[in-house]
């Protein structure tokens, strides 16, 4: 699941259960003064207000994760004194799951907060990971827009 392509970038697309806070520790040093996160969870209401039961995600995982890396690699360039992990699941996740976790270590706030936004935002603009949410009331499974920051 995980690729660590340069000292200070971490990036990760699996099946697995994501645990933000061992991200949150990996990003984390005695150098830094904050660690920013962004939890992505499966929520139980669509857009339309229909009641979901759960979500569907899928990638190409080469592509996908070679743009991730591309990411957290671009912010690493703009904040040098950040740590970047971005993490997304693919697969099947119930309510409440966490499906993407972007974690950011650094020596002050400002920057943490940031390269987070910087890396969550790109990452809905340019990774091609797509998801179905599926419902309650046994209507169609849907696939959704990705992208949801307009630059």
């Amino acid at each position: 699941m995980e690729s660590k392509t340069e000292e200070g970038v971490i990036v990760a697309l699996g099946r697995e259960p994501l645990d933000a806070a061992t991200l949150a520790a990996r990003v984390r040093s005695d150098a830094c003064g904050a660690v920013v996160m962004m939890v992505g969870v499966v929520r139980g209401t669509s857009d339309d207000g229909r009641r979901v039961t759960g979500m569907e995600y899928e990638a190409y995982e080469t592509m996908a994760l070679r743009e991730l890396r591309e990411i957290a690699c671009e912010a690493r360039s703009r904040w040098p004194e950040c740590t970047i992990a971005i993490a997304h699941r693919i697969g099947d996740l119930g309510i409440g799951e966490a499906s993407v976790v972007v974690a950011v270590g650094s020596p002050h706030r400002a920057e943490a907060f940031d390269a987070c936004e910087f890396c969550i935002d790109e990452l809905k603009a340019r990774v091609e990971i797509w998801k179905r949410e599926h419902y309650a009331d046994g209507g169609d499974p849907r696939w959704l827009e990705n992208c949801t920051h307009q630059r």
